[in-house]
């Protein structure tokens, strides 16, 4: 048995070796191109922004109907430019129908830029690089795998080479013209948009149009041109040809009909966002006291302490809340510092709320573990808990017959007039290893409707509020305690448990 797993650890290395990532190739910077002038985005945002002198628009998209239709419209109606930023795109539904709206704004003429990160894309190579071969599309992938299949040449080079391929790209963007960008939480596939048929996450974008769009626009072009990232042409040039494009064509045809005979179609016209959407409705709030973050590219290179801009952007905004601060990461693990912030706020005064997964709830035990660390000293201190239940609808609409929800949105609330939306969690991972992004905004009209989104997603319906009460941890929705990890099995209690014990909390 022993000569067995030695031989397999020697086929792993052996794979490993074969797969070598090639230098980069040498690219010229590419960049967006000026807002458009004309289109329908122009003729919807022109008087707009007019109107609002030197300011940015914002709009809260906490439906996934809106958040799917204005992907699909913006792609639907780009003029130059569409560049798309994602952690995962899934090969379902809406994935796919996504895909489909980036392929038909490329054959309009529509310049195409796709930055995806590596871990999740590799699974699509053939897709990824059959996009590729279209004249106005280009892939990058960040941070990629040298080997382009195969779960063994995975292995052997995450054995090799854990320590750069540990730090992954989480940012999620979509700008279309330089004109309009959605960033936050959403990566692009069915449970991201409530389209799943069994989990669906809550999350949230936000909508940003004006200077805070070209923002993140600026943003994407700096990744794009960063040394991080390689054009799949460079890793797969057999994949990305002529016959595998018109093969992808082939299997994207009919989506429309699939669509109209899903229960999600039924939800986009019932949604009263996406009425509002298409009639031209959608009101925008606007100001220009924001700040748009991300992390550097290359922030695995940076010293530790200066890697996470978004953090060193977040930390004053928490600090200088006076009243209120409503926290929300689907993982939380504070640190003992983050720890030890929060229960100083709450000790002057400050009443802070945070939201984050039950354990039954969350798609990863082990962060739920490292959160449960942190729980009874912040309960000790004043800070205020929730949990998410797995049937919690924080959002509006979902597909009918979901068995379940999670939460996913990243988000802030400081007092009564200042939020923050993005990809950044509250944990070591988002900190440390991958790259994040995120707005600060200040407008009262937008901190009143996160904080009334927030507020939902409390209901004793969609969450367990986790007080102390005798020294022990109670779990209570109003109806019903708990004195443990409310509805979990045995074994996610005992996978959350080990967890709090190992030395892993770095990479949670």
């Amino acid at each position: 048995m022993r000569a067995v797993r030695g031989l397999w650890v020697l086929v792993v290395l052996a794979l490993a070796a074969c797969a070598q990532l090639p230098p980069r190739a040498e690219l010229p910077d590419e960049f967006a191109s000026p807002p458009a002038t004309s289109g329908a985005l122009a003729e919807l945002l022109d008087p707009l922004q007019s109107a609002h002198p030197d300011q940015s628009g914002f709009r809260l998209v906490s439906s996934g109907a809106e958040a799917y239709a204005l992907r699909a419209y913006s792609a639907r109606v780009a003029e130059q430019n569409l560049d798309i930023q994602t952690y995962i795109w899934h090969d379902d539904l809406t994935g796919r129908l996504l895909a489909r709206r980036a392929l038909d704004a490329a054959d309009r003429g529509v310049r195409v830029r796709i930055l995806v990160d590596d871990l999740d894309a590799r699974a699509k190579n053939r897709g990824f690089a059959a996009l590729d071969a279209h004249p106005r599309i280009e892939v990058r992938l960040y941070n990629p795998m040298a080997s382009r299949s195969g779960a063994l040449s995975q292995a052997g080079e995450f054995a090799t080479g854990f320590k750069r391929l540990n730090h992954r790209m989480h940012n999620k963007s979509w700008i279309v013209d330089n004109r309009i960008a959605l960033a936050g939480g959403r990566n692009l596939g069915d449970e991201y948009f409530g389209a799943s048929e069994e989990t669906n996450f809550v999350d949230l974008d936000m909508l940003m149009v004006g200077p805070a769009a070209t923002a993140v626009q600026v943003n994407f072009d700096h990744f794009w041109n960063a040394p991080s990232n390689y054009p799949i042409a460079q890793l797969s040039p057999q994949a990305a040809s002529e016959s595998a494009l018109q093969a992808l064509r082939e299997a994207l045809d009919g989506l429309d009909e699939e669509l109209r005979a899903s229960p999600y179609a039924q939800v986009l016209r019932e949604d009263p966002e996406v009425e509002a959407l298409l009639r031209g409705e959608g009101r925008l709030q606007w100001s220009s006291d924001w700040r748009f973050v991300s992390d550097d590219p290359m922030k695995a290179s940076l010293p530790k302490e200066e890697r996470s801009a978004v953090l060193q952007t977040l930390l004053p905004a928490m600090a200088a809340a006076q009243q209120q601060l409503r926290l929300i990461s689907p993982y939380f693990v504070p640190g003992e510092a983050g720890a030890e912030q929060l229960v100083r706020g709450a000790q002057r005064g400050l009443e802070i709320r945070i939201l984050t997964n039950s354990l039954v709830a969350t798609d990863v035990a082990a962060v739920h573990g490292g959160y449960a660390r942190y729980r009874r000293d912040l309960l000790e201190g004043g800070v205020q808990l929730w949990e998410l239940k797995p049937n919690g609808q924080g959002g509006r609409q979902s597909l009918r017959g979901s068995s379940g929800s999670s939460l996913h949105t990243k988000a802030m609330v400081m007092d009564d007039d200042e939020v923050f939306v993005g990809s950044y969690n509250l944990d070591p991972r988002s900190t440390s290893l991958n790259c994040e992004q995120g707005v600060l905004v200040r407008h009262p009209a937008l901190a009143e409707q996160l904080a009334a989104i927030f507020q939902r997603q409390l209901r004793p319906r969609n969450a367990w509020q986790v007080q102390l009460r005798d020294g022990r941890l109670v779990w209570s929705d109003g109806e019903r305690e708990w004195e443990h990890e409310p509805e979990a099995g045995a074994t996610q209690r005992f996978l959350a448990w080990l967890m709090k014990l190992m030395p892993v909390e770095s990479q949670l």
